[in-house]
C-alpha cells in the first residue's frame, strides 16, 4: 500500500465499531514480535518507552532526532500502520508531523499539556494541515490532559474541560480524542455522551473498563503506554534474579519474529 493508503486505513480502524487496540511498542524489535501477532492490526510507539530505551526522561527530554528516528525504524519494520506518540510536538507540531510522515508514520499522539485551549487548537490545526500539505489521511489522536494535570479538580468540572477540549480539536480535524486517566465506566460513558461515538481514545489502566465493554460504549482506540516496556522489562530482571540464584533457562524458548 501507498503511504496514503496506510494511513486511511489507520483511520478506517478507527472509525470502525470493533475497538482498535493498540499494545505500544519501543523499538524495532518489540514492534515485529507484536505486529507477528494476527490479532495486531496497528501499532503505536510509547514516547516515555523510547526515551528510557536511550536513557531520557519523559516530557520531550529526548532529542527529538533521536524519537523520530527510532519511530521510523519501527514503520518501516513492520507491515501494520504505526501511530507514533510525539508528545506535544517538539515546539513545532507541523514540522513535526510532516518529518514523521516522512519517516512513514501515519498517525499520532498529540498532547495539549492543558495549555490554553486557542494555543492547544492552534497546535491541531497546524499538524492537519501540515498533513493534509503531504497528501496523508494522517490520524490526529489528539489528547487532553484534563485528568493527568487537572484531576485534583471536581470530577464534573475535569470532564467538562475535556468534553470542550475533545470537541474543539475534533472541529479542527483530529480523528479522535486522547484522554489518558484510570476512571471508570461511568466517566468513560460522560466522554463518549460528549465527544460521540468511536472519538475517545483511552488508556488501558486499571479502573478503565475492559476492552469488550469499551467496544461496547463507543470506544474508538485502546492503548497502554510505556505499561507494555515496564512489564518486559520486570520479566527480564525476574529472570536475572531467577538465573543469579541457580537457575537455568527454560528448556523451549520460543524464537523471535
Amino acid at each position: 500500500m501507498t503511504r496514503a493508503d496506510t494511513a486511511a486505513e489507520l483511520r478506517r480502524l478507527h472509525a470502525d465499531d470493533e475497538l482498535l487496540q493498540v499494545v505500544n511498542v519501543w523499538d524495532v524489535v518489540s514492534a515485529r514480535v507484536v505486529a507477528a501477532l494476527p490479532e495486531t492490526r496497528a501499532l503505536a510507539t510509547a514516547s516515555q518507552s523510547i526515551a528510557a530505551t536511550f536513557g531520557y526522561p519523559d516530557g520531550e527530554r529526548i532529542p527529538f532526532e533521536l524519537m523520530l528516528d527510532m519511530a521510523g525504524r519501527i514503520a518501516r519494520a513492520v507491515d501494520v500502520p504505526v501511530s507514533a506518540d510525539l508528545e506535544a510536538g517538539y515546539g513545532d507540531p507541523g514540522e513535526t508531523i510532516r518529518r514523521a510522515i516522512g519517516e512513514g508514520i501515519v498517525g499520532a499522539n498529540l498532547e495539549d499539556e492543558l495549555k490554553p485551549l486557542a494555543a492547544s487548537v492552534a497546535a491541531v490545526e497546524a499538524a492537519v494541515a501540515a498533513a493534509e500539505a503531504e497528501g496523508v489521511p494522517f490520524a490526529l489522536n489528539a489528547r487532553t490532559d484534563a485528568w493527568l494535570r487537572g484531576r485534583d479538580r471536581p470530577r464534573e468540572v475535569w470532564v467538562a474541560d475535556a468534553i470542550e477540549r475533545g470537541r474543539a480539536y475534533l472541529d479542527a480535524g483530529a480523528t479522535t480524542v486522547f484522554v489518558p486517566g484510570d476512571f471508570g465506566e461511568e466517566v468513560v460513558a460522560e466522554l463518549v455522551d460528549g465527544l460521540g461515538r468511536q472519538r475517545l481514545s483511552l488508556i488501558g489502566l486499571p479502573l478503565v473498563p475492559p476492552p469488550d465493554r469499551l467496544q461496547a460504549l463507543g470506544v474508538a482506540r485502546l492503548s497502554y503506554g510505556p505499561y507494555p516496556q515496564r512489564v518486559t522489562l520486570e520479566a527480564l530482571q525476574d529472570l536475572a534474579g531467577m538465573l543469579y540464584s541457580g537457575g537455568v533457562l527454560p528448556a523451549a524458548i520460543r524464537p523471535l519474529n
